[in-house]
């Protein structure tokens, strides 16, 4: 998915990202939060949540804000932004798992698996895929 380098909210999160970088764990956190709270459209709510849950105290606020990203992303009206699913599903995924919500991390790896055919052919996508594979079979029954 491209993502608009002069919009103010993928700037926040660019900063963020290169704090995070940096060893500055506490003003990425902000910086996302800023972020979160400037954010008007859906897709600039997406990316935002998306960021503020890495730096979440608890797994369970982690999954607050990696659903919360995932209902964003679904209400984008775009061919493109499927190219995130994947992962958003395998984050959640990976939530329910380390609160051994073993269904639910199904689940959610199986949505994650499903719409793995949107990831591109690249580092990234393959990355995506071997953790969406993963975690299908730490979870399997």
């Amino acid at each position: 998915m491209q993502f608009d380098p002069e919009n103010n909210i993928v700037r926040l999160c660019g900063g963020g990202m290169l704090l995070e970088g940096e060893g500055k764990s506490a003003e990425a956190a902000e910086r996302f939060q800023q972020a979160w709270r400037e954010a008007t459209t859906v897709t600039e709510k997406f990316i935002a949540a998306h960021y503020v849950a890495r730096h979440q105290p608890t797994v369970a606020d982690k999954l607050k804000w990696d659903e919360t990203a995932l209902s964003q992303a679904l209400q984008i009206d775009s061919e493109e932004v499927r190219s995130v699913y994947p992962s958003l599903y395998l984050n959640i995924a990976k939530c329910y798992e380390d609160m051994n919500d073993l269904e639910q991390a199904r689940e959610n790896y199986q949505l994650a698996s499903h719409y793995a055919a949107f990831l591109p052919d690249d580092g990234y996508g393959n990355m995506i895929r071997t953790g969406i594979n993963k975690g299908i079979e730490r979870v399997q029954q």
